[in-house]
């Protein structure tokens, strides 16, 4: 085994960690390590990546769902939309997109650079919703449910989850919260549910491509996943959740500046 690939499957671990203690970020680590460690083409990191959070978040929901954090209802009523729409996003949207986005005298936009300049927007703005505290918001009993805007939720973060390879965790949780009203530990037990269920859809729509997965690298990476949601899940009784997800925060900003700065600048 290569050492890089050694690598990788060390960071897995922390993937799995930051899913357990906060219920999201782990996309945000995976599809680096994949492109940047273990030297995966990007498009194929998002798949790859899709599989690895789906299998993870599953364990994780099902641990959730033990506690009784798991709001089921909600995830249908999200789910539903969210694992639509990466699936045709995976399926038809991805494998649309041409290899060269455009080019001139002095730049060349490839799709792999595209994808993972998006990632790392999405990232910057994941790291802002983590730096920033998340209040939960109390509503009133009477006040009813905007169904039609969780839908319409539910489409536009399995768009961004599709096309980027990530679970959406991070924006699943302030969605739950805000537009769903239930409890924090409620939403992240959901949210890893629908993560879950988006992911594990999402990559079958990359199994019936033409792609080649490497699966004993994917099996190693996402077992290495588990039980580091597992330690995860452990830690998260004995560490305060808000100054962990403020602190890596500010460490997804500085990957999704370097990111940034790599593929337009570096490279």
């Amino acid at each position: 085994m290569e050492l890089s690939q050694t690598i990788g499957y060390v960071l897995a671990v922390f993937v799995g960690i930051t899913l357990g203690m906060i219920g999201s970020g782990g996309s945000i680590l995976s599809v680096p390590i994949l492109v940047y460690v273990m030297g995966i083409e990007p498009t194929l990191a998002t798949a790859y990546s899709l599989f690895i959070i789906g299998t993870t978040s599953l364990v994780g929901g099902i641990h959730k769902a033990r506690q009784k954090l798991v709001d089921f209802k909600k995830v249908i009523l999200f789910g539903i939309p969210s694992v639509l729409t990466v699936f045709v996003t995976r399926k038809i949207l991805v494998p649309n997109i041409t290899e060269v986005i455009f080019t001139s005298e002095i730049f060349t936009m490839h799709k792999s650079v595209l994808i993972m300049v998006v990632f790392a927007f999405v990232m910057i703005f994941a790291s802002v919703r983590m730096i920033k505290p998340l209040k939960e918001i109390i509503h009133s009993e009477s006040e009813k449910l905007n169904y039609i805007k969780i839908v319409f939720l539910g489409i536009l973060i399995g768009l961004v989850s599709g096309f980027v390879g990530a679970g959406g965790g991070f924006l699943i949780v302030p969605t739950l919260l805000i537009f769903a009203r239930i409890p924090m530990k409620m939403a992240v037990g959901t949210s890893l549910f629908i993560v879950s269920s988006q992911s594990l859809i999402g990559f079958t729509g990359d199994l019936m491509g033409n792609e080649m997965i490497d699966w004993k690298l994917l099996q190693l990476f996402t077992i290495a996943s588990i039980g580091g949601i597992l330690i995860g899940n452990a830690i998260s009784k004995k560490v305060d959740d808000e100054k962990l997800k403020i602190g890596f925060g500010w460490f997804v900003l500085a990957m999704g500046i370097y990111i940034i700065l790599k593929e337009l600048f570096l490279s």
